[in-house]
């Protein structure tokens, strides 16, 4: 199987057929990260595709200076950040607001993190709570097992931030899973 620098040789020299290659390596990776940020399939699948549009577009001048997984979340970091800030992403959340608050009521009697779809919901719920660059660090590591080194690299932070970042979001989340566990136990 040819490394990630050899397709992008060969991608350099004109071949489509690897540029098909990497884009079906890192594809789930990278809807995977989007669908945890935005919580929507269909904003997932736009950013997506926009992430391999960018990528198409900046592999003539990519430089192996670090990991091209690493430069590949870069981009998608970015492009969430850029989603974010954008009409588009206001225009969505004003009108998604009202199905979030009748959906998140059936999923507050779960027990245990981890271990049923509803659980999930709520720490993906609990995640999208935290600060833009809390959320991005949780997801990149926990979710995409990648170092402290090449989340500080993804993100333009350097590690002990990215640590810090790292702690912060997990204790926010503990709090925030806990105090839900708490409020359901008084309410039954």
């Amino acid at each position: 199987m040819p490394t990630d620098e050899q397709l992008i040789e060969e991608i350099q020299g004109g071949s489509q057929a690897a540029m098909e290659v990497l884009v079906r390596r890192y594809y789930k990776q990278i809807y995977a990260y989007m669908y945890r940020k935005t919580s929507s399939s269909h904003t997932a699948y736009d950013l997506t595709q926009d992430v391999f549009v960018k990528m198409v577009n900046g592999i003539p001048a990519y430089s192996s200076k670090g990991s091209f997984s690493g430069w590949l979340f870069t981009i998608s970091v970015n492009r969430c950040r850029d989603y974010y800030r954008s009409a588009a992403y206001r225009q969505a959340s004003n009108s998604t607001a009202y199905d979030e608050q009748h959906d998140s009521k059936q999923e507050e009697s779960v027990a245990y993190i981890f271990e049923k779809k509803e659980t999930r919901q709520r720490l993906k719920q609990a995640i999208g709570t935290l600060p833009d660059i809390q959320s991005e660090a949780i997801l990149l590591k926990y979710y995409h097992d990648l170092k402290i080194r090449e989340i500080a690299d993804i993100t333009g932070a350097n590690e002990s931030t990215v640590k810090a970042r790292l702690k912060q979001g997990v204790d926010k989340l503990k709090k925030l899973l806990r105090r839900e566990d708490y409020e359901q136990t008084q309410h039954t």
